[in-house]
């Protein structure tokens, strides 16, 4: 992971894609989210999703999964060169969580992650915030989640 003063307004990342099939999005609903459409092709077809359709807490949980992947193999990658790694601190939360479209069975979601805003901490000057919007495109192009993170991250020579 990357310290605050390494990160740029608009930097990119790829966290990598997901296929949402049937049996996993009747699994994931089946414990977290059991709603007819969710788990039934028939009641997904005759809601206003037209299909089986992924809970919008699955595309949110497989983004954040992908997230920390990405993560894990950016510090590997730094650790491998010999650098520092940053252990990045908790989220002080989300917001604008926005399902667009519904993910269907058998849809194909890419996630990426762009940074939006950095700052410094007022109470903590040895961490600066950073908000990125988080967002996942289906194979059609369509996007169809969005959510704003807020996360912690340390800086390089704070307290220095």
């Amino acid at each position: 992971m990357r310290f605050f003063e390494d990160i740029e307004i608009g930097q990119r990342r790829e966290l990598g894609s997901f296929t949402f099939t049937a049996e996993l999005i009747k699994k994931f609903a089946g414990q977290f989210d059991p709603q007819p459409f969710h788990l039934d092709e028939e009641a997904g077809r005759k809601s206003l999703f037209g299909g089986l359709a992924a809970s919008g807490w699955h595309v949110g949980s497989v983004c954040m999964k992908l997230l920390v992947a990405d993560g894990q193999r950016q510090a590997r990658e730094a650790a491998a060169r010999g650098e520092k790694i940053a252990t990045w601190g908790p989220s002080p939360g989300f917001r604008e969580l926005r399902w667009l479209k519904p993910v269907l069975a058998g849809d194909t979601i890419s996630f990426q992650s762009e940074v939006e805003s950095l700052r410094t901490s007022e109470k903590r000057p040895e961490w600066g915030i950073l908000q990125a919007r988080n967002t996942g495109t289906n194979q059609r192009g369509e996007l169809v989640f969005s959510i704003l993170a807020t996360a912690f991250v340390p800086r390089r020579n704070a307290g220095a």
